[in-house]
């Protein structure tokens, strides 16, 4: 095991390498000129000069890049060019937001699809199955957006049942201590404030979460039905064994495995592509941040933000591969 977490480590260095250089070559190849930017179409050139001098655009791009990764070793990807902040503060800042946003959105499909996907799963062929399936073919199939804004507009606007956007309602706050409202409403001891941010994430949560359940359910199935006829279960049901505990202990346990696999890679992918849902919901996370310094040609932070995202991915591929052989003995004698 420890062999195996040596080379997985590995392999996340060359991911980060990777990651690195494509985002870097990325942002210096696209149209505009940051100094331009920064300074106005007005600026002098003496000054456009200076300034991409002090930028360090000057110099080759292999230089930029390499004297890009030595600082990006020690944690430092320089100032944000908007902000001026560090770029590390600032994708640190925006990702609890994200965080809490992409973790209630899978615990939401994980605790919803599960038990769908194993109710379809045990009565193949029946109306619950073909209901649930054609459920799951509608969620993989509707778009963010238009199901953020139709969830907006009914429940926000017309029923208003909940809020439209933000994180909290204005002049109420919570006392920062991890980023995410409704962690630091529990350590303050504040139900009030648990229960305000509980509703302004509701609507975000349940808009992210239908891509993630469509998919856990339709694989939970799949399994469910690959191992539900195997002998184990079989010889399980032939001793007598009660029909809830053959389901959950010989059926859903040996199932697991790949549904582990699809929610582990589904966070990488909330944390990743939450931009849609930040944005119709106002939410300051860090896929809104990535985008409006990408449209602002803000390096600093796109890189920062790009990099971090990746390590965040792999380690939750890693901690995924780990869990398989809590799932099954046979993985982890090997």
């Amino acid at each position: 095991m420890t062999r195996y977490v040596i080379s997985r480590l590995g392999q996340l260095v060359l991911v980060l390498i990777g990651v690195s250089m494509v985002v870097f070559l990325t942002m210096h190849v696209l149209p505009g000129d940051v100094a331009t930017l920064l300074l106005g179409e007005r600026a002098t050139a003496a000054a456009l000069l200076r300034l991409r001098h002090q930028l360090g655009l000057d110099q080759p791009i292999w230089v930029q890049y390499f004297d890009f990764a030595i600082r990006a070793l020690r944690g430092d990807f320089g100032m944000s060019l908007r902000t001026h902040h560090p770029a590390i503060v600032d994708v640190m800042d925006a990702f609890p937001v994200t965080l809490q946003l992409s973790l209630s959105a899978l615990l939401l499909a994980t605790f919803i699809g599960v038990p769908l996907g194993v109710l379809a799963g045990t009565r193949p062929g029946g109306t619950l199955d073909n209901m649930l399936m054609s459920m799951t073919l509608f969620g993989v199939s509707m778009p963010i957006f238009w199901l953020g804004l139709m969830l907006l507009l009914l429940f926000g606007g017309i029923l208003d049942w909940l809020p439209i956007g933000g994180l909290m309602p204005v002049g109420m706050d919570v006392p920062r201590t991890t980023g995410m409202t409704v962690v630091d409403a529990v350590i303050a001891g504040r139900p009030d404030l648990l229960l305000t941010s509980l509703r302004y994430l509701l609507l975000p949560a349940a808009t992210l979460a239908t891509i993630p359940l469509a998919m856990i359910t339709r694989i939970t199935r799949s399994e469910m039905l690959a191992v539900i006829g195997l002998d184990h279960v079989r010889t399980a049901r032939a001793k007598g064994m009660p029909e809830r505990r053959v389901v959950i202990r010989h059926v859903l346990r040996n199932a697991l495995i790949p549904v582990v696999t699809v929610i582990g890679l589904q966070l990488g992918l909330l944390l990743s592509g939450a931009v849609l849902t930040e944005t119709i919901f106002s939410l300051p996370g860090l896929g809104r941040l990535m985008v409006d310094s990408i449209l602002s040609r803000d390096y600093p932070v796109v890189q920062a933000g790009a990099l971090f995202i990746a390590l965040v991915f792999v380690l939750v591929s890693l901690l995924v591969d780990l869990s398989y052989g809590l799932l099954d003995p046979r993985i982890r004698r090997s």
